[in-house]
């Protein structure tokens, strides 16, 4: 039993050392850090936003699970000073420029409650959400968590998108996918699915873009 845990281990070891070189090596990791981005996840929403053209100035957005805020700085940028960013999580994240962070659990309705006054009145132009759970490794949980924070960011987008609003969510494929998608087609007149370049290719993540919300 010793042995075979010292040889578990050096496994992890070896795969933790891997998955560092690997993220120390990618192309993506040293042009975030070359461009001032806080992680190699600005590239996604970039391209994103580059292809469908989701946030303008003058927008108001709300990016769920924004630590450590990537993709709050690109959103900021695109909104400016005429357009409001809120980012929400659950985890602390440094300030940004043209962005209001909001720190808690946006399922609770004290932190809902904080998030509407931040609105005060304001109509929410665009959900984005990159959020992903603490992985286990064991995709019989891993996926089943990771659906259930697309779906919690999908009941959010219909509370507080506007009509026409538009919903932009990570989600890994696999058991549960092909139901979510469907939610997203009842919410949405039209969906877009993109696997960003700067997604790694043995990812199983999409992300999944519902534009123009449906009325009623």
């Amino acid at each position: 039993m010793i042995m075979a845990t010292r040889i578990t281990n050096q496994k992890l070891s070896k795969s933790s050392r891997a998955w560092m070189r690997e993220h120390l090596d990618d192309h993506f990791v040293k042009k975030a850090q070359k461009e001032g981005y806080r992680a190699r996840a600005a590239y996604k929403l970039l391209e994103i936003q580059e292809k469908y053209k989701l946030i303008k100035p003058g927008m108001t957005v709300v990016d769920l699970g924004a630590a450590p805020g990537s993709w709050s700085q690109i959103a900021g940028k695109l909104v400016g000073s005429k357009g409001l960013v809120i980012a929400s999580d659950i985890l602390e994240m440094d300030a940004l420029p043209d962005v209001t962070f909001l720190q808690g659990d946006f399922r609770e309705e004290e932190v809902f409650e904080k998030l509407l006054n931040i609105l005060n009145g304001r109509q929410v132009d665009v959900v984005i959400s990159d959020m992903a759970p603490n992985t286990s490794g064991n995709r019989a949980v891993d996926q089943p968590r990771q659906i259930y924070l697309c779906e919690l960011a999908l009941d959010f987008a219909q509370k507080v998108l506007g009509p026409n609003g538009q919903f932009v969510v990570k989600v890994f494929q696999g058991s549960g996918f092909d139901e979510f998608r469907k939610q997203v087609v009842d919410t949405f007149q039209v969906l877009k699915t993109i696997k960003p370049e700067a997604s790694r290719a043995r990812s199983k993540e999409v992300f999944l873009i519902g534009q123009r919300r449906k009325s009623g």
